[in-house]
């Protein structure tokens, strides 16, 4: 299997970030893994922790909030509100980690079909401020992201297989 790189960027002086990421599978697997709770706890986050969903609803107006536990049993909790879900194509959410309240981000992913079963992931997400943004890119963000997508790659390729 291969791992592709994810590309994260904050630009200078702008309170955003984004993200890139091609998976080696077809849009409806990458928006199944993103949209089915089952599948979301397999990859989402870095290893070694465990998720708990607690409420995911993925549907306009719908909202979610999980829990990543990590290997010393401490508990980090993230919440938001589904603006759009969009099969195979188009997720807008807000994003708010518990341990900074009242800091939410705006996402957006989107799904690019590449073709002979790739696809490309793009995410954009605003925060309220630089500084806020500057939290969140220090905050092992990275770690989390690259490892999350190499565990989703490994979840497509299941996925593949059985379907």
């Amino acid at each position: 299997m291969t791992t592709n790189a994810v590309t994260i960027t904050a630009p200078e002086g702008l309170p955003f970030i984004d993200m890139t990421r091609e998976f080696d599978a077809p849009v409806e697997a990458v928006y199944r893994a993103h949209t089915e709770p089952d599948l979301l706890t397999l990859w989402l986050g870095p290893r070694g922790y465990d998720m708990t969903i607690e409420r995911f609803e993925m549907k306009a107006g719908g909202r979610y909030r999980y829990l990543h536990t990590d290997p010393e049993g401490v508990s980090y909790t993230f919440n938001g509100v589904v603006h759009v879900a969009r099969p195979n194509e188009l997720i807008i959410q807000t994003f708010e980690f518990e341990g900074f309240p009242d800091i939410v981000s705006l996402e957006t992913m989107r799904l690019e079909d590449l073709g002979e079963g790739r696809t490309l992931l793009s995410a954009h997400s605003v925060y309220p401020s630089v500084e806020a943004r500057d939290g969140m890119a220090a905050s092992g963000m990275e770690q989390g992201v690259t490892e999350g997508y190499e565990k989703l790659d490994e979840v497509l390729a299941n996925l593949s297989v059985s379907h």
